[in-house]
């Protein structure tokens, strides 16, 4: 029997896709039985029990520390691990006999401006030491599968795309079962909703400014809220937004639990996601999930998770973004036939495929 672990560290210090990932990986693994003693890597900090089958180990190296490789080395040697999974893509310098890696995106490289100095510093430093030394790379999509070997020279045969689930919790919900957290959150009982970090590389100046040129053609359009939690440049961002002027439309909440997100949601005429780069997306197919409307930037990854659902946009066209809000709230037709499209295409992406093809991986390196 082989020594698997799992890097659960980051899972204690954010929120957010990749936390969301290790822990849906994990409680996939629980169903799925794998053959080999797996070892779930904690912060020691940490007081969240991740797994009720799988033992548990803290480590006090911080996750995006500068000397991280060099200090998680060290505490991972008295394990002996035959294959360490690092899905935040960082791989310590050793601590294993293999080593796997999964890279969400590349964003830090397509667009540096958008994050603080020392995270580029953090991230440009460690991307290419850590492909180096992975035995396999796991990736979301095919799009950050062609940028790893476009921009990074990684080899095709080394790299594995699986594409993410999503939860049983995110379905289409009656009225009365959502009614409570929309009213509870101070929510009209209808909008267009984004939902991910609040930074730049969201391009959520470009959505506000498309939501306003939509209010001067019809002055009753639902409200735009915004929902997430402040991540680089959010000062920035937060003033620029002021600049647009449609403050007494635009609704932010911060605040919004996991365990709410899939009546916002319900309630959402469309979501909108007009990133200008994502590696995945993994709103969207939530929002799908639900029955509710994608309108997503044709960029990266996020035509690879709509399909032919919703519609694609260009993130530096403000008409284009106009535009499509505009069919979301007039055409109820259209808005139907694509919720059940969206319904279908969603049950596609299911979180034990995600995870068994990370099996399949880790049995391959260690055969």
């Amino acid at each position: 029997m082989a020594y698997i672990g799992i890097d659960a560290r980051l899972t204690h210090y954010r929120l957010g896709g990749i936390s969301r990932y290790i822990t849906a990986i994990i409680s996939a693994f629980e169903e799925l039985e794998p053959a080999h003693e797996i070892k779930i890597l904690q912060s020691r900090k940490s007081n969240r029990r991740l797994s009720g089958r799988f033992r548990s180990a803290g480590l006090w190296t911080p996750p995006h520390h500068r000397l991280e490789r060099a200090a998680l080395s060290l505490e991972l040697w008295p394990h002996r691990l035959d294959l360490l999974h690092s899905p935040d893509f960082i791989a310590p310098v050793w601590g294993a006999r293999r080593h796997i890696i999964t890279v969400h995106d590349l964003s830090f490289i397509h667009y540096p401006e958008y994050i603080t100095a020392e995270s580029r510093r953090y991230y440009n430093g460690q991307i290419k030491a850590s492909i180096a030394r992975a035995d396999h790379i796991l990736v979301d999509s095919e799009a950050t599968k062609r940028d790893l070997i476009d921009i990074l020279s990684a080899s095709a045969n080394l790299i594995t795309v699986h594409m993410l689930g999503v939860d049983e919790a995110f379905q289409p919900l009656p009225r009365a079962t959502t009614a409570g957290v929309i009213t509870a959150l101070g929510l009209p009982e209808e909008f267009f909703l984004f939902v991910g970090t609040l930074e730049p590389r969201k391009n959520l100046v470009g959505l506000a400014r498309a939501y306003r040129d939509l209010k001067d053609e019809l002055p009753d359009a639902p409200k735009l809220v915004i929902v997430g939690r402040p991540g680089w440049h959010y000062e920035q961002l937060m003033a620029e937004l002021c600049t647009v002027g449609i403050d007494q439309h635009l609704v932010i909440r911060q605040d919004v639990s996991d365990d709410q997100l899939p009546a916002l949601y319900n309630h959402a005429l469309a979501l909108v996601a007009p990133s200008l780069y994502e590696g995945f997306g993994l709103t969207a197919l939530e929002a799908m999930a639900c029955g509710t409307v994608p309108i997503v930037s044709c960029v990266a990854s996020l035509p690879e998770i709509v399909g032919a659902v919703g519609l694609l946009i260009d993130p530096h066209e403000t008409a284009t973004i106009s535009q499509a809000l505009k069919t979301a709230l007039t055409d109820d037709c259209w808005r139907e036939a694509q919720s059940e499209a969206a319904l279908r295409r969603a049950a596609r992406f299911r979180w034990n495929d995600t995870a068994r093809i990370v099996l399949e991986r880790y049995d391959a390196l260690l055969s």
